[in-house]
């Protein structure tokens, strides 16, 4: 079994460019069953555990109209995930993929997102199921899947605009 933060054979470790403020507000946290990255599910399963996600006060007057989707899609911020691997090597087997092409928790910037089956909502708690994210875990966003979403606005040109109606560059 691999260890937390070891770089197995074939990976490649850089020294990040020093962080810039994108301006995130954790809007609220999520509580899983697991408290270690060694435990926690590869994929979330919508058959797996359910999870709470609690929203924080001023963003609780956001979740009106949720209850209204079997799914959601997560972001969340994995905080114990190192961001310093270019080139990893899930199987420990030496062959090497670059971070852009895994769904690895090691990212530059480590942004989770998962489609999860909502259970239930409890005033500021929504009860799910799907997620792959510690115990903890600092929530970002939430958003209907957009497989489920039709859009409430207008439509706007960009709405119709396929390679064969564009200009050419």
């Amino acid at each position: 079994m691999v260890r937390e933060n070891e770089i197995r054979e074939n990976e490649v470790q850089i020294t990040p460019p020093e962080p810039t403020d994108a301006g995130l507000t954790f809007i609220g946290r999520i509580s899983t069953p697991w408290t270690s990255r060694m435990e926690t599910p590869r994929q979330g399963r919508h058959d797996g555990p359910l999870c709470r996600i609690e929203i924080y006060e001023p963003w609780v007057p956001a979740l009106k109209g949720v209850e209204n989707f079997e799914r959601l899609e997560i972001l969340y911020w994995l905080h114990q995930s190192r961001r310093d691997l270019v080139l990893q090597s899930p199987a420990s087997n030496g062959k090497i993929h670059g971070t852009f092409s895994l769904r690895s928790p090691v990212r530059p910037n480590p942004i989770g997102t998962s489609i999860v089956k909502l259970e239930g909502v409890d005033g500021h708690v929504l009860l799910v199921r799907g997620l792959d994210c510690l115990d903890g875990t600092p929530l970002i966003d939430l958003k209907p899947d957009r497989t489920l979403f039709k859009p409430i606005a207008p439509p706007q040109p960009g709405d119709f605009q396929t390679d064969e109606n564009l200009p050419c560059a």
